[in-house]
């Protein structure tokens, strides 16, 4: 486990665990910016965040046609029957490089086919930025996506905003085909608790902006991300964490018209993005208020 820390944060990383996050939480209070699983207990995908590439959740039919013909694909989890989040987060990445606030991780991979993928994960003093970048490595053109998994822990009166144009959406919830009018429980543009039911789709035309308020814990997060227009939302019921996914690309983008979201990488080419995560403390007085406000509204 690698271990950064800055002024008010302490970082945990596991290289070799699909490049992962193990931790993330305030010195001050011990409080979890960032969700681990129950006890500690890391494996695959069982995480605080994890890097997805070379393309972001399900994907149809088990693979996708590519210009070298049907491009059959890995499934790695016993309780999914489709390949989902590319083939980063199941592989050991390498530390290249680290000190007391940094570390670049690095992944050669030739699954599904030749890419190098880094992240350079950074403590500073606005927070946690984390640097995603995939660079193709095949002779042969291939599609790619990016994206990151974070989970969020989840309080009685934790608040999600994120202004979004649409949503993808299809009664067939796993496989979404459509945009369509972002409406009720789905629609943060102005910052409001999670409903009790499941959101598990992809919202179009984000800004890149999401703030998470925290009055349970006393803080609020606000994030940014740059080459991100899409996020998806993953709400499970009943749950103390959610996922918000900033991405490229919508589900199953290989099988929507125009692939919408994703590249098709020549050797050499690079796809990246960015996510800078700011932890804010809210004033004694404003956690008591908004906190006494939600109970009365109950």
């Amino acid at each position: 486990m690698i271990v950064l820390q800055n002024a008010t944060t302490r970082l945990e990383l596991l290289p070799e665990l699909g490049g992962a996050i193990a931790s993330w939480t305030l010195l001050a209070s011990g409080q979890p910016l960032l969700q681990s699983p129950v006890g500690d207990r890391y494996s695959w995908g069982k995480v605080a965040c994890f890097p997805l590439v070379p393309w972001s959740n399900r994907i149809e039919h088990g693979g996708y046609q590519s210009a070298q013909g049907w491009l059959q694909l890995r499934c790695v989890l016993e309780d999914e029957p489709y390949p989902i989040h590319g083939t980063g987060w199941h592989q050991a990445w390498e530390a290249v490089e680290q000190s007391a606030q940094t570390a670049l991780l690095r992944l050669v991979s030739e699954e599904p086919y030749p890419y190098q993928a880094e992240q350079k994960i950074a403590l500073n003093e606005q927070g946690l930025l984390i640097e995603l970048s995939v660079v193709h490595q095949g002779h042969e053109p291939a599609w790619y996506g990016i994206g990151l998994h974070p989970f969020f822990p989840r309080w009685k009166h934790t608040r999600l905003q994120a202004s979004a144009r649409a949503v993808w959406f299809e009664k067939n919830q796993r496989f979404p085909r459509h945009e369509r009018k972002i409406e009720g429980d789905w629609c943060f543009t102005k910052a409001k608790e999670l409903p009790a039911t499941l959101i598990d789709h992809a919202f179009s035309g984000w800004n890149g902006e999401f703030s998470i308020i925290q009055p349970d814990a006393g803080y609020r997060l606000e994030c940014l991300t740059e080459h991100s227009d899409t996020f998806i939302l993953y709400t499970p019921p009943d749950k103390d964490f959610f996922c918000f996914e900033p991405v490229s690309h919508p589900i199953n983008a290989h099988h929507l018209q125009d692939r919408p979201g994703l590249r098709l990488l020549q050797a050499g080419q690079r796809i990246d993005m960015k996510m800078l995560m700011q932890p804010i403390a809210l004033p004694a007085m404003d956690q008591e208020s908004t906190v006494t406000r939600l109970a009365r509204m109950e």
